[in-house]
Formats: C-alpha cells, structure tokens, sequence
C-alpha cells in the first residue's frame, strides 16, 4: 500500500480524489491522508515520520504555500522525506523552476488530468 498525503486548501478536493481513486482505495493500492496547508502537511509529516511515500500538494495556499513546505521539507533532515508532486492552477515557468529546484519530482497543472496523476501513482506504487 502507498500512503498519500494530498495538501490542497481547498475543501471539496479530499471528496474529489476519493472519489477518482475508488478503486485503487478499495483494493489496498493507496491510502490517502488530507491537510489544508503547508504548515499542516509539515506537522503531520513529523507526527507520522517515515509513514507518507508520496505527497501531491498544490503551490496556492494561504499561509505556507506549496513551495515553501517543500523548500522546508528538504531542509529537515531528520524528516523522511517523500516523493513530492506539485499541483498549481498556475504553470507559470517560475513556480516550474522553483519547484523543480526544490527537489520535487514533477509538476502538474490544473485541472489535473487523473489519467496522468494515476499513472504516475502506478509507476511509484511499481517501484
């Protein structure tokens, strides 16, 4: 089982995921935790040390944003840190660049193309 953390401040997104990830819920695949900001995938991250393999995050939040979480994520060494996908509305080279440079492993746009997210999910659920 893959353990997700999804950090997106918008509220309908844990009902959305669930809903496109049914089956691969159903059968054991995947489990899937939700926070609301970077700061609280942070906490979460340090209360459950070692247990997420993978997190999707979205950049805009109130708060900490998407970048600064994984800016702070690959600083914290005594944290485990995960494979990191980036969400953003917003595809704009700069949030690309920093993403990148800040160790995630890819970038993708809203609205997100599950057919893509699940593959993705597959190939590190594979792995």
């Amino acid at each position: 089982m893959t353990n997700v953390l999804v950090v997106d401040d918008e509220r309908d997104v844990p009902d959305l995921f669930q809903q496109r990830f049914r089956k691969e819920i159903k059968s054991g695949q995947i489990h899937m935790e939700f926070v609301y900001s970077g700061s609280e995938a942070i906490d979460y991250l340090k209360l459950h040390n070692g247990e997420i393999e993978l997190i999707l995050s979205d950049i805009n939040m109130p708060g900490m944003d998407g970048l600064e979480m994984l800016r702070q994520l690959r600083q914290k060494t005594e944290l485990k840190c995960p494979v990191v996908i980036m969400i953003s509305a917003y595809g704009d080279e700069n949030n690309y660049k920093i993403a990148m440079e800040y160790g995630a492993e890819a970038f993708l746009t809203k609205p997100i193309d599950f057919n893509d997210l699940k593959q993705r999910l597959q190939q590190h659920i594979q792995s």
